[in-house]
């Protein structure tokens, strides 16, 4: 097993070529003004924007009860999901996201001859899924330690990615999302799964809902579009992206 990390501080060498970047009062790099705007945080959110969509706050380790809550099972239908994942006994899935593990411990047994990396940005629950992995003796999971900007996976790796109820959080989501698809194989897909923003019968904070269209337009500026929309969970779009390939 092991154990990717990445310092979210990195030292910064300081010359007359290359000043130190300067920081936003919100706490942000200055260079990534011209990719998100900033105002003033709403009930939940962050105050940072990212196409028009304000981003939400990073559910902490203490709420990890929630994820594995028996309620999810009869809410969210995950097994229904899983069934319906393109996923072969060989491929690499990477479970962004991942939290405690709930997905990545149900998607492991099916990948018998691959593996399941398990991405998360706080040290906690990637250590519950350590811990899990000692206890169900499970050997094709990888913990993995991604920072806000990267999730920290090898280069032209991954076979699937999988993002259930994660991508809103991200504080940086062009960064993360251009990174995950240099991680991407040649034909793999990233499916997107969040709580469909256009529909008021999903009691959901709006800031942990999501459109169709706010997800199209933000996958299509790191080069993914949409391959397939699967209305098959009760409250989520299951939204399936693949990377545009250059006409040669």
């Amino acid at each position: 097993m092991f154990l990717l990390c990445l310092s979210l501080f990195l030292p910064l060498s300081v010359n007359a070529s290359r000043p130190t970047p300067a920081i936003t009062p919100h706490g942000f790099p200055a260079d990534t003004v011209q990719v998100y705007t900033y105002g003033e945080p709403s009930s939940g959110g962050t105050g940072k924007l990212y196409m028009g969509r304000e981003i939400a706050a990073v559910m902490k380790p203490s709420g990890a009860a929630w994820l594995d809550r028996p309620a999810r099972e009869r809410e969210e239908q995950p097994e229904l999901l899983i069934t319906n994942l393109p996923l072969r006994p060989t491929d690499v899935v990477a479970d962004i996201g991942a939290g405690t593990g709930y997905f990545t411990f149900r998607i492991s047994p099916l990948l018998t001859q691959g593996r399941c990396l398990a991405v998360d940005v706080q040290p906690e629950m990637v250590t519950a899924i350590e811990q899990r992995m000692q206890e169900q003796g499970v050997r094709n999971v990888v913990p993995i330690l991604g920072s806000m900007l990267n999730p920290n996976l090898p280069p032209a790796a991954v076979d699937l990615v999988l993002m259930v109820d994660a991508y809103h959080e991200f504080s940086h989501p062009r960064e993360m999302m251009t990174a995950i698809v240099q991680a991407l194989k040649p034909g793999a897909l990233v499916v997107l799964v969040e709580y469909r923003g256009e529909d008021a019968k999903v009691r959901r904070h709006p800031l942990h809902k999501m459109t169709q269209i706010q997800a199209q337009l933000e996958m299509a500026a790191v080069g993914l579009h949409l391959r397939e929309s699967r209305d098959i969970l009760p409250q989520q779009h299951v939204l399936v992206f693949e990377k545009v390939v250059d006409p040669e």
